[in-house]
């Protein structure tokens, strides 16, 4: 079977799914990937939107993606600006919005710093269905 073959990979690895949750399971694969693959990532107030700009590439590739928007914290930045210039890439810093499609749902997954919980929050903020 061919990769390129979308409707045989999609009856044969996905018939179980719905469109929504196809939308949804494409949308957390990518953030997922997003989070652990740039956690950790040298980054300065300097090189921030350079960063974005590279995650943001990076992760349109996968499967379903639509729509990003990737926001470093500044202010964060400033505040852990060591005599080195620069930090690492941590969790807390992110506020990530994607959009991911399949068929005619689309699926708005979100990663952002949630100060109740204390943690990075990956969540469905909302799906559409046409």
């Amino acid at each position: 079977m061919d990769i390129n073959d979308k409707d045989k990979v999609n009856e044969k690895y996905f018939s179980n799914l719905s469109s929504r949750e196809r939308a949804i399971f494409e949308g957390a694969i990518s953030m997922g990937a997003l989070f652990h693959q740039f956690i950790g990532t040298p980054v300065s107030l300097k090189s921030a939107d350079s960063l974005q700009k590279a995650i943001e590439e990076s992760i349109k590739l996968q499967p379903g993606v639509k729509k990003i928007k990737v926001r470093i914290n500044p202010h964060i930045l400033a505040e852990l600006d060591t005599e080195f210039e620069y930090t690492s890439l941590t969790g807390d810093m992110l506020d990530v919005e994607l959009h991911c499609d399949f068929k005619k749902t689309r699926a708005v997954i979100r990663m952002k710093f949630i100060p109740d919980l204390n943690y990075p929050l990956m969540y469905v903020e909302s799906i559409k269905e046409e």
